[in-house]
């Protein structure tokens, strides 16, 4: 199992960079080329979701992916130092509470529904370190890796 983690700091600009990682990660992984678009607007959805909670929350920790390669699955986990912030579920809508007094409850379940018509296999959890969200799509296993 190969795995390769980021930080970042929680600022806007840094989920393009997280983006293209994730998607030169999950080619080199055997994620098919057809699919590769989704797992592009799935991370920059997760990680734009967990930059706008840490900016809301006063958070100064930063926003952590991992990009994990097991034999027939890539997965990708986006972290934020939020406690409470992810839903006890596996979609939008599941009870978590709202990101911030300002309407984020609705950018919030908007952020997560579009990751969920993206991807087939996310689940969403939070804790008292923050919360998580895990994506996983199939891999080529025949594919060899350089």
């Amino acid at each position: 199992m190969a795995t390769v983690e980021l930080r970042f700091s929680a600022q806007p600009e840094h989920v393009r960079t997280a983006r293209l990682v994730a998607a030169a990660v999950a080619r080199r992984a055997g994620v098919d080329e057809a699919v590769l678009d989704e797992v592009r607007l799935a991370v920059g959805e997760a990680c734009s979701r967990a930059v706008g909670l840490h900016r809301s929350h006063g958070i100064t920790s930063p926003v952590m992916v991992a990009l994990t390669e097991e034999e027939k699955t890539f997965s990708i986990e986006v972290g934020d130092g939020v406690p409470g912030s992810g839903a006890s579920g596996a979609g939008p809508g599941a009870g978590g509470p709202a990101a911030d007094s300002e309407g984020g409850e609705g950018e919030d379940e908007m952020g997560l529904a579009v990751i969920s018509g993206l991807v087939d296999d996310v689940k969403v959890t939070s804790g008292a370190e923050g919360g998580v969200i895990r994506m996983s799509w199939p891999t080529a296993s025949a594919v060899p890796l350089a």
